[in-house]
């Protein structure tokens, strides 16, 4: 088994993605790993290229996105964690399967990657698809899925209720 040495947790902010870096934190722990957060914002303006309606973005939305993504990510570790952890902060435009996979690309480095499951309905994953699912099949390396959800709330998976 290949050593876990870069860890990379993808995040949208969410209660589900804090439960997925809680997961990540154990793991890198547990190997002495690095961290990559992660977080992709997408772009308002592109909706209305389908209705030729496109609207360029104001010329410092990008950089000012990207300030505001990185200033939160920060704030997802603790000082002691921000040491610890030896983190990579990281925000990107576009669409979060395509950006989380280019940014595992780009960065061979990385051993893991912990993300969230997005907890979509069965028809909402049907019609949209899933990032998780697609980062699950074209992943260049393990991929470490955690529910949106405690398992224990409301009795353990398969209790009768």
């Amino acid at each position: 088994m290949q050593r876990i040495k870069t860890i990379l947790v993808p995040t949208d902010f969410s209660a589900a993605s804090a439960r997925a870096l809680s997961y990540a934190r154990n793991v890198a722990d547990a190997f002495g790993a690095t961290l990559h957060l992660l977080h992709v914002f997408d772009n308002p303006f592109a909706a209305g290229a389908f209705m030729d309606m496109y609207t360029p973005a104001p010329d410092d939305y990008v950089e000012r996105m990207e300030r505001q993504a990185l200033t939160h990510l920060e704030t997802l570790l603790t000082p002691e964690q921000r040491t610890r952890y030896a983190p990579v902060f990281a925000a990107r435009m576009g669409l979060p399967a395509q950006q989380i996979l280019q940014y595992a690309e780009e960065h061979g480095a990385i051993d893991v990657i912990v993300l969230a499951t997005g907890g979509h309905g069965r028809v909402a994953r049907l019609i949209l698809g899933s990032v998780a699912d697609k980062i699950v099949r074209m992943a260049p390396c393990p991929v470490l899925t955690v529910h949106p959800h405690d398992r224990t709330e409301g009795g353990a998976v398969g209790e009768a209720a």
